[in-house]
């Protein structure tokens, strides 16, 4: 057993608040999720509200549960403005209010006698912290606490600025029973996630929503990632992107390995570097990721095979993870398209104007030319689009004519519309002659230019269809087993609808 108990245990829920009833009503809610709860009392406003949460927690909270209070300095990177002495008074307050660990910053440490806490009343376990806000440290080969401390573990908390930096870390969780890693910012999120799995005595999460880059809610780490019962034989999937933090994939994914009762983790890798991400490969024992932007084309050298379609199109957008390490690309953006457009065009011989000529324009034209639709492409970029109408013999048509043409379906494949610029349409009401608009952007689900066609009687389709699709696809390609449809495509969906619901609930500025 770990220094913190197994499981959930070693689930830290992060309780700060700026007053003792929000604190209060934060523990509460941890408490139904996990056992082991860390208290930032030095995100309360005031002494006066740190007496008042004190108070309450004394009176019983404690029981069959593990409180860790800090009171972390500015000097530490923390919210609180006094000087060490009066740290140390709100860490004891905290032993007997009934916490049986506290956190003492490195800096902190370095000030008492001696380099030395045994001297004082603190919680009888102490956590002694280093934070690192700018980067990743050089890191020893092992870590075990330093015994003139008088300290029990130690923690490190530093900014990834690569997936390699999280990597290193995770190394060091390996090393000690008695280490808690926890790599920081956006490029650290999926080694958060993993620590537990590495070695890490904890892995923290907020009560409330993530408030900063990397970090995971207390309910995603819980229940979306399953954080606590990762283990090395667990199976590792994921999507990479730059950025990636918007993405649906994960809950579309981790919903179907739930669904599925399957030991396996899709998780968000944000990557800028090719090359950092594929070393991390082996590191983090992933089986297979999806690619999205900007990396579809990018991706295709560092494969050893690919789908002869996926070639065709020159994107990739879904890469097995192969038992010798080598990688498999395919694409299944083009199944997305035909899948979501079958349901209401008949592809074959019908006029299909694809608008954009980006990655996701390209994707849809060979599939709608493969099914034998006449496809055109208009796009800004007029060179552009000749490059792509030339790659699979469809037209070019200027934006001058589509008040004059008509088409059986038009594509959006250009981000205009998208979330937060969603008051926007690609196309004005008398530029749409046809009898069918999708819109391959999914938030918001209505688009802008989606409205305008209902409007005028035309029948639309959302690019979450697209999105479901092609995922679906991606499932059944790593699995080998029947996507669970129903779940995963409600799971997605009541997602967008609760983001569009808070984005309405939010008052707007005045200008």
């Amino acid at each position: 057993m770990g220094l913190f108990g197994t499981g959930l245990r070693r689930i830290c829920a992060v309780v700060a608040a700026s007053t003792a009833d929000e604190m209060s009503k934060m523990v509460r809610s941890a408490l139904r999720q996990t056992r082991t709860v860390e208290l930032r009392l030095d995100w309360l406003s005031s002494d006066a509200e740190r007496t008042r949460f004190l108070a309450w927690l004394g009176k019983g909270q404690s029981r069959n549960a593990t409180f860790l209070a800090t009171c972390r300095r500015r000097e530490g990177g923390g919210k609180f403005a006094g000087a060490v002495h009066r740290e140390l008074y709100w860490l004891i307050r905290a032993r007997e209010a009934g916490c049986q660990w506290c956190d003492l910053e490195v800096e902190t440490l370095r000030k008492l006698p001696g380099q030395s806490v045994r001297e004082y009343p603190v919680p009888p376990r102490v956590l002694l912290s280093l934070h690192d806000f700018e980067r990743t440290p050089d890191l020893p080969r092992s870590m075990n606490p330093p015994a003139h401390g008088g300290v029990d573990a130690v923690k490190i908390a530093a900014e990834a600025r690569s997936i390699q930096d999280s990597v290193r870390l995770l190394r060091l969780a390996r090393s000690s029973k008695s280490f808690v890693g926890v790599p920081m910012g956006e490029a650290g999120l999926p080694a958060r996630i993993l620590a537990l799995r590495e070695g890490s005595a904890l892995a923290y999460a907020p009560v409330a929503e993530a408030t900063a880059p990397g970090q995971v809610s207390l309910d995603e780490m819980m229940h979306l990632y399953r954080a606590h019962t990762l283990t090395r034989r667990t199976r590792v999937y994921g999507i990479i992107g730059d950025p990636v933090g918007h993405s649906l994939s994960p809950l579309l994914h981790n919903t179907g390995f739930v669904a599925r009762h399957l030991d396996a983790v899709y998780l968000p890798f944000l990557v800028h570097d090719l090359r950092d991400f594929l070393a991390a490969v082996p590191e983090f024992g992933v089986r297979g990721f999806s690619v999205t932007h900007p990396h579809k084309q990018g991706i295709l050298k560092y494969l050893k095979e690919c789908d002869p379609l996926a070639a065709e199109i020159g994107a990739v957008n879904t890469v097995v993870v192969r038992r010798n390490g080598s990688l498999f690309g395919c694409n299944t953006d083009y199944l997305g398209v035909l899948r979501a457009l079958d349901k209401k065009l008949r592809i074959k011989g019908s006029r299909v104007l694809i608008l954009g000529a980006g990655g996701a324009a390209r994707a849809a034209a060979f599939a709608l030319m493969r099914s034998g639709a006449a496809v055109a492409i208009c796009a800004r970029r007029e060179k552009a689009a000749r490059e792509l109408a030339r790659a699979f013999g469809g037209e070019v048509v200027p934006r001058a004519a589509l008040r004059t043409q008509s088409f059986d379906a038009i594509l959006n494949a250009t981000p205009v519309g998208m979330h937060p610029h969603d008051g926007v349409s690609p196309l004005a009401p008398g530029e749409l002659h046809c009898r069918l608009v999708m819109d391959m952007i999914n938030r918001p689900q209505r688009t802008q230019l989606l409205k305008i066609a209902s409007r005028k009687g035309i029948a639309t389709i959302p690019g979450v269809e697209m999105l479901l699709a092609q995922g679906f696809a991606q499932w059944e390609i790593w699995t080998e087993k029947p996507a669970p449809e129903a779940p995963m495509r409600r799971a997605v969906l009541g997602a967008l609808r609760a983001e569009e619901s808070r984005r309405q609930a939010k008052p707007r500025r005045r200008r």
